[in-house]
């Protein structure tokens, strides 16, 4: 009971500053999106948008993490958790659009040239940079146990990078007048938000599609399986992740001796959770001799 109440507080302080990340992106996107227009920086206005998808994500993710506590029911018998997953998805193609909405941008501009007032972009990129470490700090210790979180803190991270950039572009803008520096920032700013999507989208459509966990291999399962005293066999393997900390497995497993079925199945099922972290498994056992005369 302590365990669950200390789990709860962790959870609500969670909450918490996800409420709170969301609430100063937010108001960051506004201060960025009329900085840009004012300014006329299209890396400005690129930032403000990555960001406004950043405080997107957060709120995606503050949402799913409320859904995904629900326990199970009638209708979703596994619970709610994948509901994290899903908003992983749905961050990490935003992230995608975003970075080629702002390739389009970038070489639109090239034929566009605009003035840019280099100081009016560097004072909002400084401003955006102190959000974005802020924002950081508040999901960095809970992006470490959930995918959900890590797509939002990528979010984060790739806007810091950018606002650094931006603040770069703008000093040169200042220093040098090379103006095209604010297209350039704003291609690699899409190249990096493309680079990061693409990185963690394969994993979380792998867990979406009950893909088998990467760290487990089946052969090792069943070899494991099959060195169990009793077992003749083991076959008609499915396994996969029901979210990205817990796995599941179902199996055909042929004894020797029914009478020591509960013993056998025990021992398989603490070998699974010790060996490979498989906390839900269904076994369905067959008898070595009546598989072989075919009465089962």
């Amino acid at each position: 009971m302590a365990h669950d109440h200390h789990h709860h507080d962790v959870e609500k302080m969670g909450d918490r500053r996800l409420g709170w990340a969301i609430v100063i992106n937010m108001v960051l996107t506004l201060a960025q999106l009329v900085g840009g227009i004012v300014s006329g920086s299209l890396a400005l206005i690129a930032d403000a948008l990555h960001n406004f998808s950043d405080a997107a994500s957060l709120l995606i993710a503050w949402i799913a993490r409320r859904i995904g506590r629900q326990p199970p029911d009638q209708f979703k018998t596994f619970g709610y958790k994948r509901a994290e997953i899903i908003a992983a998805l749905i961050n990490l193609v935003t992230l995608v659009i975003v970075g080629f909405y702002l390739i389009y941008e970038a070489l639109w501009r090239i034929y566009e040239p605009q003035a840019i007032d280099g100081w009016l972009v560097v004072i909002v990129a400084g401003v955006a940079l102190v959000i974005d470490v802020i924002t950081a700090i508040l999901t960095y210790s809970m992006a470490k146990h959930s995918m959900n979180i890590r797509a939002a803190f990528l979010h984060n991270v790739s806007d810091a990078l950018a606002s650094v950039g931006v603040i770069v572009a703008g000093g040169l803008i200042l220093v040098y007048g090379w103006y095209w520096t604010d297209t350039a920032l704003t291609l690699l700013i899409a190249g990096y938000v493309l680079y990061q999507a693409t990185t963690l989208l394969p994993k979380t459509i792998h867990i979406l599609m009950e893909g088998t966990p990467e760290d487990i291999s089946i052969e090792e399962v069943i070899s494991i399986m099959e060195s169990v005293p009793g077992v003749a066999n083991v076959h008609h393997v499915h396994l996969w992740q029901l979210d990205e900390h817990r796995n599941s497995l179902e199996a055909h497993v042929v004894i020797n001796d029914f009478s020591a079925s509960e013993v056998i199945k025990t021992t398989l099922k603490a070998e699974l959770m010790q060996k490979f972290s498989i906390d839900h498994s269904t076994l369905e056992l067959e008898i070595d001799h009546c598989r072989k005369a075919g009465c089962c």
